[in-house]
């Protein structure tokens, strides 16, 4: 009986021993569980951004008081065109027109007329710019080279390099001004359109234009001949188009605009003539400004 009792004693002894080992088991895999839960919990809400704070609403404005935060006025139109619903231009029918004012021949030697409207405006900013890239011209570039002489105080522009741009200066003078400013107006909304492409969104083209003739016909008068120097380039590859890279030796005119630049080179008659002819377009152009 003791010895019976005993083997029951020692298996509710082990029994209770499984038990426990099975509960500290249990307890185990329960207390990892809820820490992975924990943990996830506590991921989670470090992840998860922040809820927006509520917008808060603009102050209401002072009267009296200006509001610093105004975007800035649009700059005023000084010389609005009239008369540019009449009969406006399509793209297509530029080249007509421009053979209508200038000849046939003259629209094939001197012009470009792909995205014309865009060379155009942008070749009138940048005459008002340092440079002006002739890839950019609405002209094709005068033929011939940049030519130079040699003096004692060093290379002046050659008096017969004003005889390259005489085809075109002939053009020009030739050039009916009152049908140029009709063709103008008519080309007005396909050029504003290009000059806000160009990044000009709130600008008027025809205030920039004027600007530009403007700033044209007062370039200085110089000595001639001017004096040129090259511009030094650096690197052992040499320059396979030195004639490119004179510059005026006189720094004061070399920082000129683009444009004056240009009525400079050319040289002193056809500088006279080409400001005649800028004068006499800016006295059409103010005829067509609507009044105010």
């Amino acid at each position: 009986m003791r010895v019976s009792r005993r083997l029951q004693d020692d298996d509710v002894q082990a029994c209770a021993a499984g038990i426990m080992s099975t509960g500290r088991r249990v307890l185990l895999l329960v207390a990892i569980a809820a820490a992975v839960v924990a943990a996830t919990m506590l991921w989670r809400s470090i992840s998860k951004p922040a809820p927006e704070a509520p917008a808060t609403p603009p102050a209401a404005s002072v009267p009296g008081k200006p509001n610093t935060a105004a975007a800035p006025p649009e700059p005023a139109i000084k010389h609005p065109l009239e008369g540019l619903a009449a009969a406006p231009l399509a793209a297509a029918d530029i080249g007509t027109a421009l053979a209508d004012l200038l000849g046939r021949k003259a629209l094939v030697s001197f012009f470009q007329l792909d995205e014309f409207p865009r060379r155009f405006v942008a070749t009138v900013d940048n005459l008002g710019r340092s440079y002006a890239p002739p890839m950019l011209w609405p002209i094709h570039p005068t033929a011939g080279r940049f030519t130079v002489e040699e003096r004692d105080g060093g290379p002046v522009i050659s008096a017969d390099n004003s005889l390259r741009y005489m085809p075109l200066v002939l053009l020009a003078e030739a050039v009916d001004t009152a049908g140029a400013v009709d063709l103008y107006i008519r080309l007005y909304p396909l050029l504003q359109q290009a000059y806000e492409e160009l990044g000009y969104p709130k600008r008027y083209f025809n205030d920039r234009l004027i600007e530009v003739i403007d700033l044209l016909l007062v370039t200085p008068d110089a000595a001639y001949p001017m004096k040129v120097r090259l511009t030094e380039v650096k690197g052992s590859v040499p320059s396979v188009r030195p004639w490119v890279r004179y510059e005026l030796a006189d720094p004061a005119l070399e920082s000129l605009s683009a444009g004056q630049k240009i009525l400079l080179r050319v040289g002193p008659v056809n500088q006279r003539r080409l400001k005649a002819k800028l004068a006499g377009m800016r006295q059409e152009l103010l005829k067509r400004v609507a009044p105010r």
